[in-house]
Order: C-alpha cells, then sequence, then structure tokens
C-alpha cells in the first residue's frame, strides 16, 4: 500500500490525537517556560492604545463593562489591559456597567490591576466603581445629558457629590473618551448610536468574535478603535505590555537625572532588547546614573511580564498551532483526493 493510500484510509481517530496534541503541547509549552508567541499588532489595536495615549495625563475616561463570566475568557484580557493603560498614563477611570454582572467584572479587573500592581492609585481620585444601572440603552440616552440622574452614587453607596473625581462630570460630553468592553446587548452597537455617534466622542470597542463584524462598518469615524475577540486581544496586550515597559524605563531614568530626550531613546532600546541592558550599564549614560537608578533600570528592564497580563497571548498559543494543523489537513486531504483521481480511484 503506497503512502497516499495510507494517508487516504487513515483511521480519523489520528486526526483527534494530533488535534489533542496541537492544543496540549502548547498549554503545557507555555505553561512550564512562561514564554509566549510573538504578537504583530493591527492597525486596528494600535488604533485603540492610540486613544488613549494621546490624551494627557489626568483625562476622564469612562470604562463600560457590559459582559460575564461566560464571555471573560475572552473580553477578560482586554479589561484588564485596558485598565493596565489608563492607570500607567494616569487617566480618572470611571467605570460602569449596562449588564448585571457587569458590576462583578468591574470589581474583578479593579482588585486584580489596581489592587495588585497599582495600589496608590486613590479610589474617588484616581478611579470609581459607578456600579450596574438597568435600562440598556436608555441609560445611555440619559447619561448622554444628565449623568447624575442614572448614576446619584457609586457602587459601595456613597453620594457622587462626595467624590472628589466626580466634580465637573454632568453628561457623557465632559469625558475625553469611551470604552466598552461588550458581550452583546446592551453593548458596542448601543454605545455607537447614543453615544459616540451624536457626541462625537472617542470610543473604543473590546467584542467577541461574533459580534466584531457588525463594528468594522462604524471604523473609524464612530469607532476609532477595535478589539476583536482572543487575537484582538492578544494584539493589544502585546502592545500595552511593550509600551508600560518603556514607560516606567523612562520614568526611572528621568528620576535617575536623565534628560527627557535621552530617556525616552534609552528606554526604547532598552524595552525592545533587554539583553542589552548590561552592555548599557558600562556606557557613559548609565555612569551619570545613581547606582540604585541603574539597577532599577537593569531590573525593569529585565522582568518578566506578570502572568495576568499575558492571558490572551497564552489562549492564541494553542490557537495558532490547532489552525495551522487544521489549514495542513484540508491541504493534505485535497493532494490524496486529486492524487487518487489521477489515478482513477474517483470521479
Amino acid at each position: 500500500m503506497s503512502f497516499l493510500q495510507r494517508i487516504e484510509n487513515a483511521d480519523r481517530r489520528w486526526v483527534f490525537l494530533l488535534m489533542g496534541l496541537a492544543v496540549a503541547v502548547p498549554i503545557i509549552y507555555i505553561g512550564l517556560t512562561g514564554k509566549t508567541l510573538p504578537e504583530k499588532a493591527t492597525p486596528l489595536a494600535e488604533s485603540a492604545f492610540e486613544v488613549l495615549d494621546d490624551l494627557p495625563s489626568g483625562s476622564r475616561i469612562l470604562l463600560a463593562w457590559d459582559f460575564d463570566p461566560a464571555s471573560e475568557g475572552e473580553l477578560g484580557p482586554m479589561a484588564t489591559s485596558f485598565i493596565r493603560q489608563c492607570s500607567q498614563k494616569g487617566h480618572r477611570m470611571y467605570f460602569i456597567a449596562l449588564w448585571p454582572v457587569g458590576a462583578q467584572m468591574i470589581r474583578s479587573t479593579t482588585t486584580k490591576v489596581i489592587g495588585g500592581y497599582y495600589p496608590d492609585l486613590e479610589y474617588g481620585r484616581d478611579w470609581v466603581d459607578l456600579g450596574f444601572k438597568a435600562g440598556n440603552e436608555a441609560v445611555i440616552k440619559t447619561i448622554a445629558t444628565d449623568f447624575r440622574q442614572m448614576f446619584p452614587a457609586d457602587a459601595r453607596g456613597t453620594s457622587v457629590s462626595a467624590i472628589p473625581m466626580m466634580e465637573g462630570i454632568a453628561s457623557l460630553a465632559d469625558f475625553d473618551a469611551i470604552v466598552n468592553v461588550s458581550a452583546g446587548y446592551p453593548g458596542s452597537k448601543e454605545w455607537v448610536l447614543y453615544a459616540a455617534t451624536p457626541l462625537k466622542k472617542p470610543l473604543v470597542v473590546g467584542c467577541t468574535g461574533v459580534q466584531a463584524p457588525l463594528m468594522y462598518p462604524y471604523v473609524p469615524n464612530q469607532v476609532r478603535g477595535l478589539l476583536g475577540a482572543i487575537k484582538g486581544a492578544a494584539e493589544y496586550e502585546s502592545v500595552v505590555n511593550g509600551w508600560v515597559r518603556e514607560d516606567s524605563i523612562r520614568k526611572t531614568l528621568v528620576a535617575g537625572g536623565m534628560a527627557e530626550s535621552e530617556a525616552a531613546s534609552t528606554a526604547t532600546t532598552l524595552a525592545r532588547d533587554p539583553d542589552d541592558a548590561g552592555a548599557w550599564s558600562e556606557t557613559a549614560a548609565a555612569a551619570s546614573l545613581t547606582p540604585e537608578s541603574k539597577a532599577a533600570v537593569i531590573a525593569l528592564a529585565a522582568a518578566p511580564t506578570p502572568g495576568i497580563f499575558l492571558e490572551a497571548q497564552r489562549r492564541m498559543g494553542p490557537q495558532l498551532v490547532a489552525h495551522l494543523l487544521m489549514i495542513g489537513l484540508i491541504v493534505m486531504g485535497n493532494l490524496v483526493f486529486f492524487a487518487s483521481r489521477r489515478r482513477g480511484g474517483g470521479r
């Protein structure tokens, strides 16, 4: 029996075994090594990052978490990266939810990111949880003109008049950008129709793969940045992680006495290739820093990214290998089919 005939008559259970290995091996490898596959960000993911990055520190960002635990695997990494970028940039974050379980998602993501990595951020001055409000798109229509009618108090029951960062917030027009992480209705489309379009506010959307095609027509006018499914989350995650490392190095260099322009270029170099940190520490520029600052820069360049900010990239590993296997099997199946026809074995 020839090789092609063996392939043609192979037991389908071998295909199931290969697919199981294609999923299991990347999971085991990534789990043991902590390494993830590189991600090339698309313009949509880069635009999502740039909307928040271009705003000055202290800008007011409304973050609407319209998803639940069922879609957290796909949308959770987006939510954590949005918070990380806003926290690192110094934006003021206002969290709301139009989904009942969205309030739980707010507590979960803020606890993990702000509580774990930005403990210096003060509740009520740097971020606030305004909780869930029932009413679907009616909530958006109302807060477009009267924010406090729908949100008179935060999720803890504190009156918004007693929360310092709520001063000057009367409507959606007072926010500098809107970020929506959505798993369905109400969600991205409602924010486009009743907020981004009439108010001309920058809107960044992170949504499930099913929703993403519905959002493409709104790019780039109403939707300035779009993250679709776990792939979009992985791309945005990689951009934010690289920028946070670079920004942290830059701030440390400036605090150590280096000029801003030189610190920016040095931070970019070290963030892209952490292996250069050892050689850089022997340069004249590094010699001008205090030993403490120099050690901090080297540590930042070499420090691994916390696992919480790699979840999307980790999940892309088995997905990529499984998809490559499927493509390979399709190609092989067609080759076998046409070879069989050529031998006269089929029509």
